[in-house]
């Protein structure tokens, strides 16, 4: 073997402490004294420094990190982070007393910004999106999930998902698009969900296949949006073009969205403010990850929690994220979110540290890619200047990141 091709991208950093998130380990996978080894971008090994191989003891950068921790960089599995213009009037009129499902109602909401966004190209959503995009990345965020579902016709939706897969080419990112076409019915179609699923929704969905634009199918299931019998037909849309599927559910009642989010399999089912213990089961025997949005509760003011102890007795995997979206929750910190989440739900720090790596991987499908520090998976990791990991969650508005690694890069903060 060619020892010097072996070594070519080679990378080492040692003298760290690991959260690797590997649930062998017990929690959060301390190694105390570790070392991390990669090659071609992908992690070689991950482990106690002592038992480093005597061939990955060298290579082209060796990085001493002082003792610093390191996690797997993380992942915000639900944002809605292309879109048009702002809603701080709606929220000035939240804070004089109107309802979400009220400002909704009067023509607001989600079809505000989709004025916003129609009127924009694709470059123009592109250079909207990146301060959002770039907040995200300076926290140590490795993988972005963004949504299309301001469009609400074929054209805009397309718009939206390329716009997202731009961002992927011009920052180093993963980006996971998901297509929302089911988000909200537009004007044109008011009373008539059941038209605009079949001249909108689902045409463009095959469009947005066709170009390589989607990889996951999400929709809003409330009694403001689609009902269960709807957003069965976009699943079985998905299911016939072998996409996964993923539902907002639950939010602001409870209308079994969630157990047929997981009879189809899903991938996660979001919000869930109302979920009772049959869905929280339901999700759990599929594997379908709840994901947790305190962003958008706290924007709301809602005081109905999420039932947390109802998913953990179910078994069910908990995920959080921003929620990053102009409306409900206009959020593009992720380490804020798992203080909130940790304040508002009393999420455990292994939870909200998992819900941002391990489980934000398992939502979005690509668990065996990235989200915990492990043999074959990409080299995203984060190193921080932290003497703890609780530090992370614990401190408000604090960003401790040193470095992003994204696929092997080093990027500094």
């Amino acid at each position: 073997m060619n020892r010097n091709a072996d070594m070519e991208g080679s990378s080492l950093w040692r003298n760290v402490r690991l959260a690797t998130l590997r649930e062998d380990l017990g929690p959060l996978g301390v190694i105390e004294k570790g070392a991390v080894a990669v090659r071609g971008g992908r992690i070689v090994y991950a482990g106690a420094e002592g038992d480093l191989p005597s061939d990955l003891s060298s290579a082209d950068q060796v990085i001493d990190c002082e003792g610093r921790w390191m996690t797997p960089a993380l992942i915000d599995c639900h944002t809605h982070l292309v879109h048009g213009g702002n809603r701080a009037r709606e929220f000035q009129l939240r804070l004089e007393g109107a309802t979400y499902e009220e400002i909704a109602r009067a023509g607001g909401g989600i079809v505000s910004t989709v004025k916003a966004t129609n009127a924009l190209s694709v470059e123009e959503l592109v250079a909207a999106a990146l301060p959002r995009l770039d907040a995200l990345l300076s926290e140590g965020v490795s993988t972005v999930e963004i949504k299309s579902g301001y469009g609400l016709n074929i054209d805009a939706e397309l718009k939206m998902l390329r716009a997202a897969r731009q961002l992927e080419r011009i920052r180093p990112v993963r980006i996971v698009t998901s297509y929302l076409a089911a988000h909200a019915t537009p004007p044109e179609y008011k009373g008539r969900n059941a038209d605009y699923i079949a001249d909108v929704v689902l045409p463009g969905l095959s469009r947005a296949h066709a170009e390589g634009l989607v990889d996951a199918v999400d929709g809003f299931c409330e009694g403001i949006a689609f009902s269960p019998a709807e957003m069965a037909r976009v699943f079985d849309g998905a299911r016939a073009l072998g996409l996964p599927v993923k539902l907002h559910a639950e939010q602001l009642s409870n209308l079994g969205g969630a157990k047929l989010a997981a009879s189809y399999g899903a991938l996660s089912a979001d919000h869930l403010e109302y979920l009772d213990a049959d869905g929280a089961a339901a999700m759990a025997r599929a594997g379908t990850v709840a994901v947790l949005l305190p962003g958008a509760f706290y924007t709301l003011r809602e005081t109905q929690l999420p039932p947390v102890e109802t998913l953990r007795t179910a078994g069910t995997r908990i995920a959080v994220a921003t929620d990053c979206n102009p409306g409900t929750s206009p959020l593009t910190s992720l380490l804020l979110t798992m203080n909130m989440s940790a304040t508002l739900f009393r999420l455990t720090l292994e939870e909200c540290l998992a819900g941002v790596t391990r489980e934000a991987a398992r939502s979005l499908g690509i668990l065996q890619e990235t989200g915990t520090l492990e043999a074959g998976k990409s080299a995203d990791l984060a190193l921080w200047n932290i003497e703890a990991p609780a530090e992370l969650i614990y401190r408000i508005g604090f960003n401790p990141l040193s470095e992003r690694v994204f696929k092997g890069e080093r990027i500094a903060r």
